[in-house]
């Protein structure tokens, strides 16, 4: 588990949003730059498949893995995912602005410090498992809360097949006991499939950009 001080985790602007003792919630992190339907599919499927009695949108300040050159402001991308998540059970929040990082590891033992009832579940698509070996302290992330990974087009396959999904194969659940995910200790994860969304923040850039 990672070790950090209080000073690590900023000032007392960063709350976590109001919830319930021992809601079962589910956290989905990124720059939504922009936010798309795909994003919203990952949301409703682990809403529904995990039994969630909420899910927060965690709108990050950037991305330590991404150039910010071209980054809309914390403020535009939250108000692009808040017309989008049209469930009252979703949250969308940026206090990780507030945080002294915003990398992931970090941002879990802040919650855990701060809603220690609360059933966190780290919810991501399958491109983010291929990669997340990447991330700083990403060991650590599968260690402090029970993992959902979402299938995404083209993505199934690398997804399973690795570093993460390797390492942490052992504390894998089966897709049918998914609901109990969020009571479990971590390490837990498990890989859930469902319908598919092609839209891509990347692809809706590219198409958007007027060039030279």
């Amino acid at each position: 588990m990672i070790k950090l001080s209080s000073s690590s985790f900023g000032c007392l602007a960063a709350r976590p949003p109001l919830h319930g003792s021992a809601q079962r919630i589910g956290l989905l992190g990124g720059t939504f730059n922009p936010a798309h339907e795909g994003h919203l599919l990952i949301a409703q499927i682990a809403l529904r498949r995990l039994q969630l009695d909420a899910l927060w949108w965690l709108v990050t300040p950037g991305n330590p893995l991404k150039d910010h050159d071209k980054l809309p402001s914390l403020r535009k991308r939250m108000q692009q995912c808040r017309q989008l998540a049209n469930d009252s059970r979703m949250t969308i929040t940026g206090f990780e602005q507030h945080l002294t990082n915003s990398y992931t590891a970090s941002t879990l033992s802040h919650l855990k410090l701060k809603a220690p009832s609360a059933r966190f579940v780290w919810v991501m698509g399958a491109d983010n498992l291929a990669s997340i070996h990447l991330w700083q302290s990403w060991r650590e992330i599968f260690r402090q809360v029970p993992v959902a990974v979402v299938d995404r087009p083209h993505w199934h396959m690398q997804a399973v097949s690795s570093k993460a999904a390797k390492s942490f194969e052992p504390w894998r659940l089966p897709e049918h006991k998914a609901a109990s995910l969020p009571f479990h200790s971590a390490p837990a994860w498990t890989f859930l499939t469902g319908p598919l969304s092609t839209q891509s923040s990347t692809i809706i850039r590219s198409c958007s950009d007027p060039g030279p």
